[in-house]
């Protein structure tokens, strides 16, 4: 007999980060992608006229974070910070940083790994005097390669 829970796609909603913060709650992510881009190249005496294409370099998306803007909560701005100086000497500042997609017993089911990522953009949500929503805060991250893992 089959299993049927692995007749259903996995749900999107129930995820934890760890990022090297204190707060691991987030609202939102976006950008897990990884791609290909490819090498196309024609030789001048060949004797149709297209090109032929191969792989070339591994690109990487960038990821972003969102959650909720909490008081005196400024550690995606303070890391972000430490890339002023575009050298990590005295303030390192990438990690790696862990999204995993879990179960309704809370367990990952599907884990990515962003490897050496680092934050290269901080956002905060608009203001608005007639809106009634949470303010949100974004945090963008640039990384050099994606792994998953699998259950």
């Amino acid at each position: 007999m089959s299993d049927p829970t692995k007749n259903y796609p996995l749900p999107k909603f129930h995820f934890e980060v760890y990022w090297g913060g204190t707060r691991i709650g987030f609202s939102k992510i976006t950008g897990l992608e990884v791609a290909t881009s490819v090498i196309e190249y024609r030789e001048g005496s060949y004797l149709i006229y297209n090109t032929t294409k191969q792989p070339g370099r591994t690109v990487y998306g960038n990821i972003i974070l969102e959650r909720g803007a909490f008081l005196n909560d400024f550690e995606f701005f303070t890391w972000w910070q430490k890339t002023y100086n575009f050298q990590e000497q005295s303030q390192p500042f990438r990690r790696d940083v862990v999204i995993s997609l879990l179960d309704d017993a809370h367990n990952p089911v599907m884990v990515w790994k962003l490897l050496n990522a680092w934050p290269c953009k901080v956002t905060w949500g608009e203001l608005n005097a007639l809106d009634n929503q949470v303010m949100m805060e974004y945090l963008e991250l640039t990384h050099e390669g994606l792994v998953l893992q699998t259950q």
